[in-house]
């Protein structure tokens, strides 16, 4: 079992939700302190919608997601662990607030078929 310190929360959004979405990333970053990256206005990575990640530390984790779920206001966010392995965060270790996304997983499973014996 991996020692997970931190865990990301993608906030999923688009042209017509964008100010919502930075709102909460905001006051989620003003409140407890996460770190709020780049608010992307295109997919990134596996994302299939514009997004925001925040990083959240494991002690926050309770707060920060019952807050999120309190507080998305119709968002959808994509929750995960980091532990090293990409392609079981983003798909059995995910929790969904919203309507789940289909994402794009084919850059995670490439990179397992390459690193498999």
């Amino acid at each position: 079992m991996h020692e997970v310190e931190t865990l990301h929360a993608h906030v999923y959004f688009d042209a017509s939700t964008i100010d919502r979405a930075r709102r909460l990333c905001t006051e989620c970053r003003d409140r407890f302190g996460v770190l709020m990256g780049r608010v992307h206005e295109r997919p990134v990575g596996p994302h299939p919608d514009w997004s925001c990640q925040l990083t959240i530390r494991r002690e926050q984790l309770g707060a920060v997601l019952l807050w999120l779920a309190l507080n998305r206001n119709g968002l959808t966010i994509l929750c995960h662990p980091s532990t090293g392995d990409s392609l079981k965060d983003h798909t059995e270790h995910a929790i969904w607030l919203g309507q789940p996304r289909p994402l794009n997983l084919e850059q995670y499973r490439s990179s397992n078929r390459r690193r498999a014996p």
